[in-house]
């Protein structure tokens, strides 16, 4: 179990026949208590200060709603009682660890489409990649870059690093296509750089449609420019598969993927790799992102109100009334509602079972909700809150 979580109590001290407390097997408890505590005290203000604190990070319960059985129902912190995948029976994880508070900032997130789901250990390293080259390249002037390699298909359905692929941007939920090594000084100038960030408040996004690349005489005509187009889902799993980082990422992630399918079909939600109908939620497996210890990790970045339910109270509902989901919000001009300003929400959680894709399906990819704070979530952010964990 890890390191006792530093709001545990000592144990109580039992009065012997003569109304003292026993010593003799007390005292070594408690004394190991603290002893526990202190360590986890300092190791915690050691991870404050090797990431930063910017002291504005929003507090654990204000973050992101949290699920209340007056709101939600009495049913709302469950577990699936009939999953029908369970881990391996030598997964283990740490489960003593405070989580939240502990990832390290960052402003943009980039999926370089692939076609793999495990890569060599730092994708920036695999030769001839689009991920080389933007570890390589200049960073962008907005702020931090998050790079993820992806199993996202690549145009061609070739995992050849030599032909263009695309990539998604975060948290502009904006896909580019046509990129090349060769092209990444313009896609980190021209779209990474002036994409909005994690705290840029909800306002329309502002990127080229096409943009022209200089590339070498004699590059056919449609490689010549980056083209971009909205991602067509409303919300997107992301979960780390990277088995050269942690053969548990490698076990949990098509697990979850198969749990978490079978909460999303039956809703019309699911989405499969190549499924690129509007609306409904994309699964992908990304690379290393931290923390295996404490695996499965998942990241939920969600649009604003990403199904228009996320102030449906549940608990409220009459008997045998179901909640209308929207899945695909258009305004007047056409236009899906929420593509315009990007991702409203990342919730990052940890220590994510097979039994607890139902809730999150149920209350954080419906309505943006965590059931489990104290021990799942490890950070995100809500730009309609302008809140951070960082």
């Amino acid at each position: 179990m890890g390191l006792l979580p530093t709001d545990s109590e000592p144990p109580a001290v039992s009065p012997d026949a003569n109304g003292g407390g026993n010593s003799s097997e007390t005292a070594p408890k408690k004394t190991n208590w603290k002893m526990a505590s202190g360590l986890k005290a300092l190791v915690n203000s050691a991870k404050k200060l090797a990431i930063g604190d910017s002291g504005s990070k929003a507090a654990l319960d204000d973050l992101f709603p949290v699920v209340d059985k007056a709101v939600d129902g009495d049913d709302c912190d469950h577990d699936c009682a009939n999953c029908v995948v369970q881990y391996p029976k030598n997964f283990k994880i740490d489960e003593g660890d405070d989580l939240y508070g502990f990832v390290k900032g960052w402003s943009t997130h980039v999926l370089v489409a692939t076609g793999k789901t495990d890569w060599v250990r730092d994708v920036a390293d695999e030769k001839g990649s689009v991920m080389q080259a933007i570890g390589g390249a200049k960073a962008p002037s907005n702020g931090k870059l998050m790079l993820s390699a992806s199993n996202i298909p690549t145009p061609h359905h070739s995992s050849d690093y030599s032909e263009p692929t695309t990539v998604l941007l975060l948290p502009a939920f904006t896909i580019i296509e046509n990129v090349t090594p060769a092209t990444v000084p313009v896609l980190v100038t021209e779209f990474i750089s002036k994409a909005p960030t994690n705290d840029s408040p909800l306002e329309p996004i502002a990127l080229p449609r096409a943009l022209a690349a200089p590339l070498p005489e004699g590059t056919p005509a449609a490689l010549t420019e980056l083209t971009t187009r909205p991602c067509p889902h409303r919300v997107l799993i992301l979960l780390c598969s990277q088995r050269t980082r942690d053969a548990r990422c490698g076990q949990s992630a098509p697990l979850l993927r198969k749990e978490l399918q079978r909460h999303l079909q039956p809703l019309g939600l699911y989405r499969d790799l190549d499924d690129e109908r509007p609306g409904g939620v994309g699964i992908y497996f990304i690379s290393h992102v931290g923390g295996h210890k404490y695996s499965a990790n998942m990241m939920i970045y969600r649009r604003p109100d990403a199904f228009g339910i996320d102030r449906v109270e549940r608990a409220k509902l009459a008997e045998g009334e179901k909640v209308a989901l929207v899945k695909s919000a258009k305004t007047a001009d056409e236009t899906e509602v929420g593509d315009e300003v990007g991702a409203g929400q990342c919730i990052w959680l940890a220590r994510v079972k097979p039994e607890d894709c139902e809730g999150i399906v149920k209350f954080t990819v419906l309505q943006g909700k965590v059931i489990k704070p104290a021990s799942q979530l490890r950070g995100g952010f809500d730009r309609s809150k302008g809140l951070m964990s960082w």
